[in-house]
């Protein structure tokens, strides 16, 4: 009873499968034809009419970027002598009170600040041609 009034309420036959073909074949979106290819191709050919009327400058000033690559470099320079200062430091303090073992990443701390002082600011240097 009850899925005879659920049939009935939404007007659909009992035997209806839930599957069925469609009664027609789907139609494309759209149709091409000319006058949209025009449509659609027009504001790209009035841009490429008109490109050849602005010209660039021809050259480029990387004045800042030298400037911006100097101060990376003197920061990796700073930044590379005082981790290793404070490695040194650290690694000191340990060696001194006897605990060698808990002296050894303060080592290896400085010896990273070496490798920022060093190659860090070697390779920053050497992107914009500049010497140590």
């Amino acid at each position: 009873m009850l899925r005879t009034r659920r049939a009935y309420r939404l007007e659909k036959p009992l035997n209806q499968s839930s599957n069925s073909r469609p009664k027609r074949w789907p139609q494309p979106f759209f149709k091409p034809t000319l006058l949209g290819t025009a449509r659609v191709m027009g504001p790209t050919l009035v841009a490429l009419a008109f490109a050849d009327v602005a010209h660039a400058q021809g050259t480029m000033d990387f004045s800042g970027a030298q400037t911006l690559m100097t101060t990376f470099k003197t920061f990796a320079m700073y930044a590379g002598a005082v981790i290793c200062l404070g490695g040194l430091i650290f690694a000191g303090i340990r060696m001194m009170s006897g605990r060698f073992q808990d002296a050894i990443p303060g080592l290896f701390g400085a010896l990273f600040g070496a490798g920022v002082l060093g190659w860090g600011a070697g390779w920053i240097g050497s992107l914009t041609g500049q010497s140590m």
